[in-house]
């Protein structure tokens, strides 16, 4: 299963660089945009969801990294007004332009 990276920084400016077990993040995100924290963490919680859920379809099991993944952001997305902007600044892979 494809792993990917996505660096989104915070309302504080800090960045930080999160990882995802499925490239299903490029559903719910999107390179160059901003999310309030509040829907930046739903939007995280649900594709995280989703990525777990497709490593448990092919190996039989849940994947923890995006158990950790999604941990880390509630933790830091609790530091902010919810209605502070998030900017998602890259996602790696890079999804493949469709001709």
């Amino acid at each position: 299963m494809p792993e990917m990276t996505f660096d989104v920084q915070w309302p504080d400016g800090r960045v930080q660089r999160c990882h995802s077990p499925s490239l299903v993040m490029h559903d719910y995100l999107s390179t160059g945009s901003q999310y309030t924290v509040t829907e930046f963490v739903d939007r995280c919680g649900r594709a995280l969801q989703e990525a777990s859920d497709r490593v448990r379809a092919k190996y039989g099991f849940a994947c923890s990294s995006a158990a950790s993944t999604r941990q880390e952001i509630v933790s830091a997305a609790t530091r902010f007004d919810p209605s502070a902007m998030v900017g998602v600044l890259a996602m790696q892979p890079a999804l493949e332009a469709s001709s």
